[in-house]
């Protein structure tokens, strides 16, 4: 059975399947249009954060325990964003799109949507946007932006319109200055532009969509989703979009299958316009003259110039019996000049390989030519022909019946080519979409790693606080200080000490020929040095902190794991030899050579891992 240490299978398929409805019917989350890789990976840490192993285990904890489901769905929904997230891509919608769109819009609304706002920055940028393109009064009086999520804890934090200096490091100065008002350590978005900001829950994937919408934001949000669910959303979203409206992607997005929808503005910055419906082609025609008699020789040349035709033609007369037939129908379909006068039904052509006999009563009652396209015509031991069939009435200058030309037109080449054209579609739209599912991958993980910077930031800042209020105690105890002036001398020194030897320890990892890995009690990473860097791929700031079994390399740390609990349990040292991957995707071997650090008596403080390759080196970067 699995842990939720990562260790094992926390369950099957369908019991996170489970799991995934059982959210949607307590809370109203929809989560099965979600890619599962990246959803199941948040799930399991938010899992291995409760203690629990299984999915079962983890759904009977929800049930109980009501505030489990805001601390799962804060660890599902990254909440991401900036001001200006991507300047170059806002750059060219402030330089070019937007004044553009407001230039169609003279007068009258402009509206926006930012889909997927997460704590509201994307919204508020879309506002500074606008009010820069507008003016301040005329962006109070036309400008409605429309800002949705399904995190409500995210909205709350958006309806607030403040924000810590951190969260707006990414505006110029100029329009942090004009748009924002410093309250203590807060910056809040000036309230007269904020009343045209409205925030709302809404699920892409289930609720109504907003209409009418000018400008539609709805950045790295997509890329959580399946193809079909991103299709889904991609037919709403150009529902929304007025005829000319602009939408605005991350640049993790891309909408190819959705290119009947939406058409390529800036591709590079992912900048699209919402297209109409598409108009059927039709191929142009050319009717069949109505053959007329002015003499007997200009009777014979038409014959012979309607027998040479490359298009293979039958004529009727008005009673429906053939008159002629040229030579390109007779090596079609066999007829001769023995069939003239015969009834057109009594011959195969006039219902294999298409029924033409109700096509000919059809051209005659509605007096027009009619088509039959795409037909097939197979013939032994070639390949098969296609042609468009035209049945043209015939009649003479004063609107009598004379007959009908049955006119079958060649289209082989064209099917073929329209053939390989549309494999050729094919394949360029699946590999479009396995580039853009790799893409979207890449910055779900990249988001995930922003994530965790950011809650590392704001454990930074609550230290930071906490460091300011030893400030304040420190001034108060300054006439303590004075006292210990001398034994702080001291320990000065001995810090200095231990500094020069951290110094001569990390330069000691630093020169060693193998790779090091120091693990604490809790088997998390507190050293790793540059060959073990080099050799797996992971930087040392990346393996810090991280625990031993969840560092993703080449290898297998769960056949070490054991030799790692014996060392930190009963201080056993041992050695082995691994097949691994190194970080250039090649096989090695490496002895790994496991010792117990020293800590309390009896009790281990960590444990030194070893991993040495067997064989030639790692190449150099």
């Amino acid at each position: 059975m699995g842990g939720a240490d990562g260790t094992g299978s926390p369950g099957t398929a369908e019991e996170f399947e489970d799991l995934l409805q059982h959210l949607k019917e307590a809370r109203g989350f929809d989560f099965t249009g979600y890619k599962r890789p990246s959803l199941e990976r948040r799930v399991r840490r938010r899992m291995s954060d409760a203690g629990v192993a299984r999915y079962e285990e983890y759904r009977d904890l929800l049930e109980v325990d009501g505030e489990e489901f805001t601390a799962l769905f804060n660890t599902v929904l990254i909440n991401v964003t900036s001001f200006f997230r991507d300047p170059d891509a806002w750059a060219r919608l402030r330089t070019d799109l937007l004044p553009a769109l407001l230039e169609r819009r003279p007068r009258g609304p402009v509206r926006a949507w930012s889909a997927g706002c997460a704590s509201g920055q994307e919204a508020y940028t879309i506002a500074i946007c606008l009010a820069e393109a507008l003016g301040p009064e005329a962006f109070r009086e036309r400008v409605k932006i429309y800002a949705t999520d399904v995190d409500e804890e995210a909205l709350a934090h958006a309806r607030t319109a403040a924000y810590a200096e951190r969260e707006v490091r990414s505006l110029p100065p100029e329009l942090r200055e004009k748009y924002f008002e410093q309250h203590g350590n807060r910056y809040v978005f000036r309230p007269d532009l904020r009343r045209s900001v409205i925030f709302g829950r809404a699920d892409l994937v289930q609720d109504a969509p907003i209409s009418h919408v000018d400008l539609l934001t709805c950045r790295n949000t997509l890329m959580y989703l399946t193809a079909e669910a991103q299709a889904r959303i991609a037919e709403r979203l150009h529902y929304s979009l007025q005829p000319d409206g602009v939408l605005f992607l991350g640049k993790a997005e891309m909408l190819l299958s959705q290119s009947a929808l939406f058409a390529p503005v800036d591709l590079k910055n992912r900048l699209f316009r919402r297209l109409g419906a598409a108009r059927p082609s039709a191929r142009t025609t050319t009717a069949v003259p109505v053959p007329h008699a002015s003499s007997a020789d200009d009777a014979g040349l038409r014959a012979e110039a309607l027998a040479a035709s490359p298009l293979a033609q039958i004529v009727l007369d008005q009673a429906g019996r053939v008159v002629l037939s040229n030579h390109r129908a007779d090596a079609l379909f066999g007829t001769t000049a023995a069939d003239a006068g015969r009834p057109f039904q009594d011959l195969e052509v006039s219902y294999r390989p298409v029924e033409l006999r109700s096509a000919v009563e059809q051209a005659h009652a509605q007096r027009r030519t009619v088509w039959i396209r795409d037909v097939q015509v197979q013939r032994p031991r070639t390949p098969p022909q296609w042609f468009d069939v035209q049945v043209v009435p015939l009649r003479s200058p004063q609107g009598h019946v004379l007959g009908t030309a049955v006119v079958f037109v060649d289209v082989s080449r064209s099917r073929q080519l329209q053939d390989e054209l549309e494999e050729a579609h094919r394949q360029l739209e699946t590999a479009y979409e396995e580039l853009q599912s790799t893409n979207e991958e890449l910055e779900t993980t990249n988001e995930e790693l922003q994530s965790t910077v950011e809650e590392l930031e704001t454990t930074n800042e609550e230290l930071h606080s906490t460091n300011e209020e030893l400030e304040t105690m420190n001034e108060e105890l300054q006439s303590m200080n004075d006292e210990l002036q001398s034994s702080n001398h001291e320990l000065r020194l001995r810090t200095d000490e231990v500094s020069a030897l951290n110094a001569y320890m990390e330069g000691v990892f630093a020169g060693l020929r193998v790779g090091v890995a120091v693990v604490d009690a809790d088997m998390r990473v507190t050293v790793w040095n540059a060959w073990a860097a080099d050799l797996w791929g992971v930087r040392a700031d990346e393996a810090a902190g991280q625990h031993l079994l969840n560092l993703d390399i080449g290898l297998p740390l769960h056949a070490v794991a054991p030799a790692v609990r014996a060392a930190l349990a009963e201080g056993e040292e041992s050695k082995a030899v691994l097949d691994a991957v190194n970080r250039r995707g090649r096989p090695v071997r490496v002895q790994v050579s496991v010792v117990a650090l020293a800590g309390a008596p009896g009790t281990p403080a960590g444990a030194l891992v070893v991993m040495e390759q067997q064989g030639p080196e790692p190449d150099a970067r």
